[in-house]
């Protein structure tokens, strides 16, 4: 039961090929799945000549070309990118397009059933607008082209997981959006996700949106109008759910395994605790420590499990991007797909 994961380059002049490339030299990863690249193999040559890794590129064309061998890096090759014009760290027309290509290409190969489940190596929303791609991220592709409606973004970085009932919208109209539907919706994703995870019955924790969760009122409705009305029904349905909780513990609580999963209300109040937690400064070098957090799309009829950080232009192409988060992103792509191909072979033979 070794799923095939889609794993995309992200924006050739980004961080993604090098990290793509030093995930692919860790050869206990093929012990729980079979990895493939979709991207470009001169660019993914480049990163491996780059970092001096002892691996051999195996450019292929068809899902079933790939060796999937440890000290192998099978490159599902789409050949978007001409090298004389390339360049590390830059914003370009050719990598923006490419990277929204090597997007499409492994949806595709998910929706076809040649892949098991899709990570993503980051890309640059400058250069995918500037190859005419209109897309906020890799979530809007992924929705557009699975034809998903209703979706939601979960962040995970060790035992902090987080939804949010809203994410790129003004405060003012996060406000707005917090609704009893939506709650219960992203809550039923979020159980659902644990699951994959390995966990039986997921505790859910949901905060409040106002300080203090209102004080019965005084400091806003939502809690009276909204939120408590969506943890009753969850309840109701038999959901092992708790709030609304004051958003300024329940992280802390949740950081200390009280909850399995948080429900925020709104971008920062769920961003913010995640990043705390996994952004870390090492004052000695200089630099930030390798960032282990991961994003995950839920509803979508695919499984995608993203790093959560950027193409990091400024290191670009220096041979010292770490590949921590892309590994996480493997290891919950793997556990989340695993789940699946069970449960779909126990349908099959109850059938």
């Amino acid at each position: 039961m070794k799923p095939i994961l889609a794993i995309t380059m992200g924006d050739p002049a980004g961080i993604g090929p090098e990290i793509c490339a030093r995930s692919m030299s860790h050869h206990e990863i093929y012990q729980t799945c079979r990895p493939l690249i979709v991207g470009d193999a001169s660019i993914m040559q480049k990163a491996i000549d780059l970092l001096g890794l002892h691996l051999e590129l195996n450019p292929i064309h068809d899902v079933k070309e790939a060796r999937f061998t440890p000290g192998t890096a099978d490159v599902f090759d789409l050949g978007l990118i001409d090298l004389k014009t390339f360049e590390w760290g830059k914003v370009q027309v050719q990598c923006g397009n490419a990277a929204f290509q090597y997007v499409k290409k492994a949806i595709e190969l998910a929706m076809a059933n040649e892949v098991d489940g899709t990570c993503t190596a980051p890309l640059n929303k400058e250069a995918l607008h500037k190859a005419g791609h209109n897309y906020n991220g890799h979530t809007e592709i992924y929705a557009t082209f699975t034809g998903t409606r209703k979706y939601a973004m979960l962040l995970a970085d060790g035992p902090l997981r987080v939804i949010h009932v809203s994410t790129h919208v003004s405060l003012r109209k996060a406000c707005d959006l917090c609704k009893k539907v939506r709650i219960i919706e992203v809550t039923e994703l979020i159980h659902d996700a644990c699951r994959q995870f390995g966990i039986k019955n997921p505790h859910i924790g949901i905060a409040g949106l106002n300080p203090h969760c209102s004080e019965n009122g005084l400091f806003g409705w939502e809690e009276a109008q909204e939120i408590i009305p969506a943890v009753e029904e969850l309840q109701r349905r038999g959901f092992n759910v708790e709030g609304p909780i004051p958003p300024d513990s329940i992280f802390a609580k949740a950081k200390c395994g009280k909850y399995d999963g948080v429900v925020a209300q709104y971008h920062d109040q769920g961003h913010i605790p995640l990043k705390v937690l996994g952004f870390n400064w090492d004052t000695e070098t200089g630099k930030m420590l390798p960032q282990k957090g991961v994003n995950i799309t839920l509803g979508l009829p695919i499984i995608r499990v993203s790093v959560d950080h950027g193409t990091a232009f400024d290191v670009a192409g220096k041979g010292i991007a770490a590949e921590e988060a892309l590994l996480s992103s493997i290891d919950y792509a793997t556990r989340m797909a695993i789940y699946r191909l069970e449960h779909k072979e126990s349908e099959k033979n109850n059938v």
